[in-house]
């Protein structure tokens, strides 16, 4: 009788998929059984782990296998490692990677896929294959505002900062960006004055835009101060992190990846360097409270306000900023905010922050 492991093991192996993963791992010992021998079509990439369009890939055929999950009984996703099973790609004449084969179940003879490897062309194929249709979860609308020629004219040189991703539909480092664009714009969907927006060059409503912005190759990214219809070409790296960067340099944003606010977020420097005068020995909190609101007549920053409230407060309870300190870190904590309230709590943190760093201040100091 052969060990429990390796009945576990084996049982493992013919289901081939990990509990995170909507796609089949194929090996020598499960794939006839899976695919040749089963009566369900499957398609299945033959990869290498240290191929680079298998890695551009493998987030989209991971969605692919999630959107046709559902109907594991009538169809399999799945892959090989080409490089850890060199037979099963030698049996299938595999000679580059990726290679997509279709096996209809009953036979050994695949065809080859040769379509495009976004996720549309994918879910397209197996469709028309099997007559299944994918179950796409439901995504809130779509915060990037796409621009037409009249659109951009109209809101280009405005009063909002303007990042653009000139984009085309064929292209495949348009659609590696898609992802990362939504988020940016998610990240800033809170900010009145930045605006992510994107541009189907080869749209006809979106042609003379193209054109007239010289663009030649996609995706092109280019930046518009606000009031100004001259843009800054975007050079740098096209990570959320990389955007996020740019914009806070350019825009004075203060957003941090994940669409929060980092800590200098409504902090005012020269109001900061007044309250930096409480730590000095024998200083009055009176006098620095007096120095503040000089300090702030003429400010346009709204949070400067707040800093004279916490003044206020510190004249009438020395112990005040911990208090509300740990009052709003506790609601941060707890979760369950509108991105605005969040922003709003965060940058009083950040405010508070700024007292906190200084010493206590007694009532009996006035």
């Amino acid at each position: 009788m052969a060990p429990l492991s390796y009945i576990l093991l084996s049982s493992l192996a013919i289901l081939g998929a990990s509990a995170s993963s909507a796609v089949l791992d194929l090996i020598p010992d499960n794939f006839d059984k899976v695919v040749l021998k089963s009566g369900k079509p499957a398609l299945v990439e033959f990869f290498a782990p240290w191929c680079g369009h298998c890695k551009t890939l493998a987030p989209v055929y991971e969605e692919l296998g999630q959107h046709f999950a559902f109907a594991s009984d009538k169809l399999s996703i799945a892959k090989v490692d080409a490089d850890a099973n060199k037979a099963l790609a030698q049996r299938f004449g595999v000679q580059g990677f990726p290679t997509l084969k279709w096996f209809d179940g009953k036979s050994e003879k695949p065809e080859d896929y040769n379509s495009g490897r976004d996720l549309e062309s994918l879910s397209s194929f197996v469709s028309e294959k099997t007559g299944v249709k994918p179950k796409v979860k439901k995504t809130l609308p779509s915060k990037v505002e796409m621009l037409t020629d009249t659109s951009f004219s109209q809101l280009i040189g405005g009063e909002q900062d303007v990042l653009v991703a000139f984009t085309a539909p064929w292209c495949g480092h348009c659609k590696s960006l898609a992802p990362v664009w939504e988020t940016l714009a998610n990240d800033f969907s809170t900010e009145p004055t930045v605006l992510i927006a994107k541009v189907d060059a080869e749209a006809p409503n979106a042609k003379v835009i193209s054109k007239n912005q010289a663009v030649s190759s996609y995706p092109t990214i280019k930046y518009f101060p606000k009031g100004s219809t001259t843009p800054i070409p975007y050079e740098g790296g096209r990570t959320e992190a990389s955007f996020i960067s740019f914009l806070n340099e350019n825009a004075g944003t203060h957003r941090a990846v994940g669409g929060g606010l980092d800590a200098k977020a409504g902090t005012i420097e020269a109001l900061d360097k007044v309250v930096a005068k409480l730590s000095i020995e024998g200083s009055s909190l009176a006098t620095v409270a007096k120095e503040a609101q000089k300090a702030a007549k003429g400010l346009k920053d709204k949070t400067a306000e707040y800093y004279l409230k916490i003044f206020e407060k510190l004249e009438k309870n020395g112990g005040y900023v911990q208090k509300e300190l740990s009052r709003l870190e506790g609601l941060i904590k707890k979760g369950g905010l509108a991105p605005q309230k969040l922003d709003d709590l965060t940058i009083r943190s950040n405010i508070l922050k700024q007292f906190s760093a200084e010493k206590e201040v007694a009532k009996d100091e006035l």
